[in-house]
């Protein structure tokens, strides 16, 4: 019996992406304070994380998985588009100069796991990483763009979905997909939970990036700027 689990998703994770705007390195992100190596690194360590999501996803859309199969949508895809990025901020061989983060290698092994052990879990991810960017992702590129002074959209292809041509419609047609997914409620409520420690995983990605930042503003001026707790996006 499918569920409604798009708007418990949305409802269940407000807490969480509150907290994980909150985190120091993207309360300065949002405030148009970007640091470079921080902002390079955080690419890289999303490239091993995407890479390691779309593997699973594939195979297991391939092998006719009967939730997973249901939101394999390839125009979400963000490994070629991070590639893009990190040849750009990186060189040609930039395989050679990234390397991934303790955090990051840690939500990879999760990711892995749970495609293993219960891939209907990857639901929760899928939701986290892919609906976040789409849906801030253009703000985000705004900041980026200026902060960094970057030109045209060099660097920053990774905010870019260029098989989507309506947002909102997409989004629309996602919600339908998550409702219609033949789970219920037991699986709903453990992709809820996962979709929050997905969230966990980010943060404990953004807490490792704040060093650099630090390195960089100072201790004062870091504190100054992230003090203020703001309301998260999903409860405005």
């Amino acid at each position: 019996m499918a569920v409604a689990l798009a708007g418990q998703l949305r409802e269940g994770t407000k807490k969480s992406h509150t907290m994980a705007e909150n985190t120091g390195f993207v309360a300065c992100f949002l405030k148009g304070v970007v640091e470079k190596k921080s902002y390079r690194k955080l690419i890289s360590d999303l490239y091993f994380v995407y890479e390691a999501m779309e593997e699973e996803i594939e195979r297991l859309v391939q092998e006719e998985h009967p939730v997973i199969k249901h939101i394999g949508f390839k125009s979400l895809f963000r490994k070629e588009t991070l590639e893009n990025d990190l040849k750009f901020y990186f060189g040609d061989n930039w395989q050679k100069e990234i390397n991934i983060s303790k955090s990051a290698k840690e939500y990879v092994n999760r990711i892995h796991l749970v495609a293993k052990k219960s891939p209907e879990l990857l639901v929760g991810h899928h939701y986290t990483r892919y609906i976040g960017d789409l849906s801030g992702g253009q703000i985000l590129k705004k900041i980026a763009k200026k902060a960094l002074n970057l030109d045209g959209d060099n660097g920053l292809n990774f905010y870019e979905f260029k098989n989507i041509d309506d947002e909102k419609k997409f989004k629309e047609e996602y919600s339908k997909t998550l409702n219609q997914l033949p789970i219920n409620q037991n699986i709903a409520d453990q992709i809820i939970d996962e979709a929050n420690q997905a969230f966990t995983y980010n943060m404990k990605m953004f807490k490792e990036l704040e060093g650099n930042l630090i390195a960089v503003l100072g201790k004062i001026v870091f504190n100054y700027l992230t003090k203020k707790v703001r309301k998260g996006s999903t409860e405005t």
